[in-house]
């Protein structure tokens, strides 16, 4: 009796939750599945209406086979390789330096740090845009006076300049949540650490990185997961003049332009169920490195 009580009680209160998750997250998965599975062809010679017709995995390997499609993993490749070290390292960093004792006014740096943030993404890219845009931005001005020459919207400028906005909105977030675990942390531990003669290099790298590598891992999985749907800044980078970011640069991208440029919806969502299966692989990998990693230390 008491055992089926709770088992209520746990339905009732999960309920909500999973009806929530099947309406967001299942069915939507669901219908982008069987849509790739489908294709949209003219009857006749040419002049009739268009029929959806089956076309298997048709869709799926069209987007393998299309190099834009391919070239954009690349760029994914190049980004992850480039904001991931950056951001970790960064964010860890300032975190670190907010959790020492010689640190002054905590509040206002982690409030300054964290504001970037909380500007929307598309605001942040039209911003750096502007930033980055000859004639317009004083930063460019102010470099060219210096005898900087850098053009954000080259083949090689584009890259780095996406990462730039990237780390510009996520730096401070992740911060905040280091410096909250850095807080959980048994000051005893760092007090008896002191006492037998750490300094504070070894506590911030011996003590105080291994007991918060939980944290880490967590930031590390879910920009890994964000880097993959990598979108909005370069789709705003798109715009500016003489970019080198195509209508195709990333596979998010490829799939917007796909869907909303060329009408090809089956397409599109084969290129997303790719990109939701590459997403799942590396979540895959990198908690089960991470994990086999923990059961060493």
């Amino acid at each position: 009796m008491k055992r089926a009580r709770t088992t209520r009680a746990a339905a009732i209160l999960l309920g909500p939750f999973f009806v929530l998750f099947t309406l967001a997250m299942v069915l939507p998965i669901g219908y982008a599945v069987w849509l790739s599975l489908f294709t949209e062809k003219q009857s006749g010679l040419g002049f009739g209406g268009t029929e959806t017709v089956f076309s298997g995995l048709d869709n799926y390997t069209a987007a393998l086979g299309d190099r834009a499609f391919r070239e954009g993993f690349g760029v994914l490749l190049g980004y992850c390789l480039f904001y991931i070290p950056l951001l970790l390292v960064g964010a860890l960093a300032l975190a670190l330096l907010l959790d020492s004792t010689l640190a002054r006014a905590r509040r206002f740096f982690q409030l300054a740090l964290f504001l970037p943030h909380a500007v929307p993404g598309i605001i942040a890219a039209l911003i750096w845009v502007y930033l980055y845009t000859p004639q317009l931005s004083p930063v460019v001005s102010a470099m060219e006076s210096g005898g900087i020459g850098f053009d954000f919207f080259s083949p090689d400028g584009a890259l780095p300049s996406v990462v730039n906005i990237a780390l510009w909105e996520w730096l401070g977030y992740n911060m905040v949540i280091f410096y909250a675990a850095l807080q959980a942390i048994d000051r005893s531990v760092l007090e008896a650490a002191t006492v037998d003669g750490a300094g504070a290099w070894r506590i911030a790298i011996g003590i105080k990185v291994p007991l918060i590598r939980a944290s880490v891992v967590m930031v590390a999985l879910f920009t890994v997961i964000g880097s993959l749907q990598l979108f909005t800044e370069p789709l705003i980078l798109n715009k500016g003049t003489g970019s080198a970011v195509s209508s195709t640069w990333t596979p998010n991208m490829y799939a917007y332009t796909a869907a909303f440029e060329r009408n090809d919806y089956g397409l599109a969502a084969a290129a997303s169920i790719l990109l939701a299966l590459t997403a799942a692989l590396l979540s895959f990998v990198v908690t089960r490195f991470t994990g086999r990693k923990g059961k060493k230390a």
